[in-house]
């Protein structure tokens, strides 16, 4: 018997799939697809991770498509022929009667599938769970929006804001469960980003530790490295910036085609993207203890008084292990694909 599922449902469903693709689709977005019968009847589902697009994904794994079939999708159907076929033109040949997305397409190579999909004679409704598909393709709605991935600081601290010890030390201040939500955070990243200073000091690897797929490596500074550092193992790509430009370091990332950088690095390199205003998110790992003197998770900022400061809104908080993981985005924030933004007075 297969399952019966709401449209508000349906569209989670296939929101939620649309996640298994992170970091794995750049410079596409992910997207996730749920294909019911009229009656709710889940018959397929498929998301994007790499090549086939959702909807191709699902109308495959549909062993019959009955008549009057829906396809929920978390983003409008692309209507541009590029490495594979438009997802409109597989849609109008599957037979699919309706289609509902949650947002709309802001790229305009790609846009105008819900246009193309009406005058073929589908029934086609947009904005369903709008938002939950927008904050789930942050990534990419950045992207878009500021021709840049989004980026993310990682930083994992005491509970007072310490990230080594006076004498430096600092493994490990969290976790090994913590350690290892990060190195799944690495696999659903597509790029990774630290200081020359860090390779030289920890000599890290920066990779998924088998979790997934590892990102792409950048080392930004003017240091020269060890030539057997971890950093440039044949694990992943290595890119070295050998300056602190952060101009044509914006550049690099727009032309490889991004949509997430994760930066792990000190509080000097990571302080340098903040006060650039360019970190849009910030997930904080907390140990519960407690130092009271040592290196600050982040440098001097240069604020003097409270009307300076940067303030961020609490995604979502949850416990990993015994530590506390925080995601943080900037109090403005692209919500729908319109180009508006929601704006939080201080």
């Amino acid at each position: 018997m297969r399952k019966v599922l709401s449209a508000e449902m349906a569209m989670q469903r296939a929101i939620d799939l649309s996640r298994r693709g992170l970091g794995k689709t750049y410079p596409n977005p992910i997207v996730g697809a749920v294909i019911t019968t009229s009656l709710g009847e889940v018959i397929s589902e498929g998301f994007h991770e790499g090549s086939d697009h959702a909807e191709v994904v699902a109308i495959m794994a549909a062993r019959q498509l009955e008549p009057g079939c829906t396809i929920y999708i978390s983003l409008e159907p692309c209507n541009h022929q590029g490495k594979t076929s438009a997802c409109t033109e597989a849609i109008i040949a599957a037979g699919i009667s309706k289609v509902v997305y949650a947002i709309a397409d802001p790229n305009p190579v790609a846009a105008g599938g819900a246009n193309k999909l009406r005058a073929s004679g589908i029934t086609v409704e947009s904005g369903l769970l709008a938002e939950k598909a927008a904050i789930v393709n942050r990534d990419w709605l950045t992207k878009i929006e500021k021709s840049r991935p989004r980026i993310i600081w990682k930083i994992a601290s005491t509970m007072d804001g310490k990230v080594a010890a006076v004498d430096g030390s600092s493994k490990w201040i969290t976790s090994d469960v913590a350690r290892r939500d990060v190195a799944l955070l690495r696999s659903q990243s597509d790029a990774i980003i630290t200081g020359s200073a860090t390779v030289i000091a920890d000599n890290p690897s920066l990779t998924s530790k088998g979790l997934g797929k590892n990102p792409v490596r950048i080392v930004m500074g003017e240091q020269e490295l060890p030539n057997d550092s971890q950093i440039f193992s044949d694990d992943a790509e290595t890119i070295t910036v050998q300056n602190r430009n952060l101009p044509e370091l914006m550049s690099l990332l727009t032309e490889r085609g991004f949509n997430r950088l994760l930066i792990e690095a000190g509080p000097t390199f990571g302080t340098a993207f903040l006060k650039a205003g360019l970190v849009d998110e910030v997930i904080l790992y907390q140990a519960p203890t407690l130092l009271g003197a040592g290196l600050n998770s982040i440098a001097d900022m240069g604020i003097s008084n409270l009307s300076g400061r940067l303030d961020f809104t609490i995604h979502e908080s949850e416990l990993v292990g015994n530590d506390l993981k925080s995601t943080l985005f900037l109090k403005e924030f692209k919500k729908e694909s319109t180009g508006e933004f929601i704006k939080e007075a201080r």
